[in-house]
């Protein structure tokens, strides 16, 4: 007579170890784009357990909560984008140089996937409605800065920018980086035509500045 297994039944919810990171993976990736087309209101985590062909049960294995799971969308594409920017910056030099390599880098992740900068063009309305995503999202928005920052300084070291400006000039890389995502995101020729007109601008070829009378 075969003996009995020893083998306890699985918990119900709970994916096998194997499949694990792949699973989360697949979440994240799906609550991005529908957090991305409807906000933060828009999707139960029913839906977006649904949508990941898993249970509600599993999805809270992962999440805790559809807040849970929206900060850590957020944490994804953050990391996923300034991985980018950062290795970007590091392969060039000067302001100028790793400027213009940061924004190359926004297009192509934009043509690659435009559900990022949709995304966070989502978050900022979904923080002004949202006092809790606001709260949690601050310490995010501190280390971001501190990319924006870090930028300007190396234009200040190589005297591309005078220390006269540099706080001016973190809030134009700042709101220079939002804005591409806010405006223009939806559009790649569009966003080319941004970028490149923003380049221009930096090296005075936009503007002829009239000469004064004396």
């Amino acid at each position: 007579m075969p003996r009995a297994s020893r083998t306890q039944p699985r918990r119900l919810g709970r994916p096998p170890d194997t499949d694990s990171t792949e699973t989360r993976k697949r979440i994240l990736d799906i609550a991005r784009v529908a957090f991305a087309s409807g906000g933060y209101d828009a999707s139960t985590n029913r839906e977006l357990a649904a949508r990941a062909g898993i249970t509600s049960g599993a999805l809270y294995h992962y999440f805790g909560s559809k807040l849970d799971l929206y900060l850590a969308v957020h944490h994804d594409v953050q990391a996923r984008i300034y991985a980018r920017f950062n290795e970007a910056v590091e392969s060039t030099a000067g302001f100028l140089g790793k400027f213009d390599a940061v924004l190359d880098v926004a297009h192509e992740l934009n043509a690659d996937d435009p559900t990022f900068a949709a995304f966070l063009g989502v978050v900022r309305s979904d923080m002004r409605r949202h006092p809790d995503i606001r709260a949690a999202l601050g310490a995010q928005a501190r280390r971001r800065q501190g990319f924006f920052v870090g930028l300007v300084d190396v234009g200040v070291e190589s005297g591309e920018i005078s220390p006269a400006n540099r706080e001016v000039m973190v809030e134009f890389v700042a709101i220079i980086l939002v804005g591409l995502t806010d405006g223009v995101s939806d559009d790649l020729e569009l966003h080319e035509r941004a970028v490149r007109s923003i380049k221009m601008a930096l090296r005075g070829q936009l503007v002829n500045v009239p000469a004064t009378g004396v």
